[in-house]
């Protein structure tokens, strides 16, 4: 019996929130290691949809959820999230929702700060959601966060703040923004405490104890491995490590813990917000892609810039991620179209790379090379087996499986859940 990570190979998106909720049924523990609430997940169960942020998708199968050391925490945006799930039905208590006493918090001079310094980019903006993610992180990696377990401890916070405030109010000032008191922090933080305490646990040692039980625990990665900041097209980047190595430190759990990796992989290629995208299609091809896929941002509402899958992306993906096998989504979306392409390789100052470069001008100047393949005209949408597909689209799910190095172990071809074919159970493996 194996746990199972998933991570999203791509830009984010991939429709990690159905395969997520179809694992989750058969885990007892689902955890989320890294990223805040700009991470969006959609889950439709029945007549139900449900758009997570930062709770773990575990809680919509009953399944107990935590929320790792390694995710940045907004306490109010957390409250709003538990609220509005609990009104569409869900329970979440604090003894099916734990959260890691060591998570970083997000407060509202975070968010302040994160669009203040975009604004001021100009033209150089990276896209960020404003939603503070990268200045908490940094004030984790600066040893000045607050974080969950302070708020018990009113002294601490009261020296903690200072230090903060310190450092926060002299950018927001250096940028012509709003500063914050120490008192206006005091109080948002002190009216949150009740509510978010009690969610408060040893996470790390819950963690060990469900393995040691024999318990299948599901790690669940947000955005993607091209967002990660180490491995990503930075600077246009999210602010925490989205790999699959990332879970044990972001859960509290050793690294041969987090089990099958499971990478999940649009049948296309979408982004949300600035930054390089090599196979991006800017003409109808685009917009059928966007229109047939309803590509939209969870979390954020942005239209997402769509174009053929790059399988230089996945495979780097694949190798830096750890991938064992694939989950390969949105396949239905491709039905009707005459050919269908692949990038398989750039052009960068006229010579051919087979690899994605790492300097932000060589990035933009590549150009992709694709291979073209014919379409299918039959319907894939909500086979559930080999045998439901159109040779055509076989062969599609081949090529890819060839180009990116890796197996195509789960193919979805819808969002209803059970629509899905499985060629290899991640949590038997």
């Amino acid at each position: 019996m194996s746990n199972v990570t998933v991570i999203g190979t791509q830009w984010g998106d991939e429709g990690k929130g159905k395969i997520v909720d179809w694992l989750a049924s058969r885990a007892d523990v689902v955890v989320r290691f890294q990223g805040g609430h700009n991470a969006g997940h959609t889950l439709v169960v029945g007549e139900q949809t449900y758009k997570l942020s930062l709770l773990p998708s575990g809680l919509v199968r009953g399944k107990m959820g935590v929320i790792g050391n390694g995710v940045v925490v907004d306490p109010e945006a957390l409250l709003k999230e538990i609220d509005r799930v609990t009104a569409q039905g869900l329970k979440v208590t604090p003894e099916t929702l734990k959260i890691a006493e060591n998570a970083p918090l997000i407060l509202p001079v975070h968010g302040a700060l994160d669009r203040a310094r975009e604004a001021a980019r100009g033209e150089r903006k990276i896209g960020t959601t404003g939603r503070g993610i990268g200045p908490a992180y940094e004030d984790k990696v600066a040893r000045r966060a607050i974080r969950l377990c302070d708020l018990a401890e009113p002294e601490t916070l009261d020296w903690k703040l200072d230090e903060l405030l310190l450092h926060h109010n002299t950018l927001l000032k250096g940028l012509g923004a709003d500063t914050f008191t120490k008192q206006e922090l005091l109080d948002f933080l002190n009216g949150v405490a009740p509510r978010v305490l009690p969610f408060m646990a040893p996470v790390w040692d819950l963690l060990d104890d469900s393995r040691r039980s024999g318990s299948r625990i599901l790690f669940e990665g947000a955005q993607a491995v091209m967002l990660d900041v180490d491995h990503g097209t930075y600077p246009f980047v999210t602010s925490s490590n989205t790999v699959a190595a990332n879970a044990g430190t972001g859960a509290g759990v050793g690294p041969t813990s987090i089990g099958f990796v499971l990478g999940i992989a649009k049948a296309y290629t979408t982004r949300v917000g600035e930054g390089p995208f090599p196979s991006e299609l800017h003409d109808q091809m685009g917009r059928t892609l966007g229109e047939r896929g309803h590509e939209f941002g969870t979390v954020t509402g942005r239209p997402r810039r769509c174009g053929w899958f790059d399988a230089v992306l996945v495979r780097r993906a694949v190798r830096v991620g750890g991938v064992n096998g694939l989950a390969l989504t949105k396949l239905d979306v491709l039905d009707g179209l005459d050919e269908i392409s692949i990038c398989v390789g750039y052009e960068l100052d006229g010579r051919k790379i087979t690899s994605f470069p790492s300097a932000p001008g060589a990035q933009q100047r590549i150009r992709p090379v694709f291979e073209t393949m014919e379409g299918w005209k039959d319907s894939t949408k909500g086979a559930r087996s080999w045998a439901e597909l159109p040779a055509q689209a076989i062969k599609y799910v081949r090529r890819i499986e060839e180009l990116v190095e890796a197996p195509v172990t789960l193919l979805s071809t819808s969002p209803e859940r059970d629509d899905t074919i499985l060629m290899r159970d991640p949590f038997e493996d």
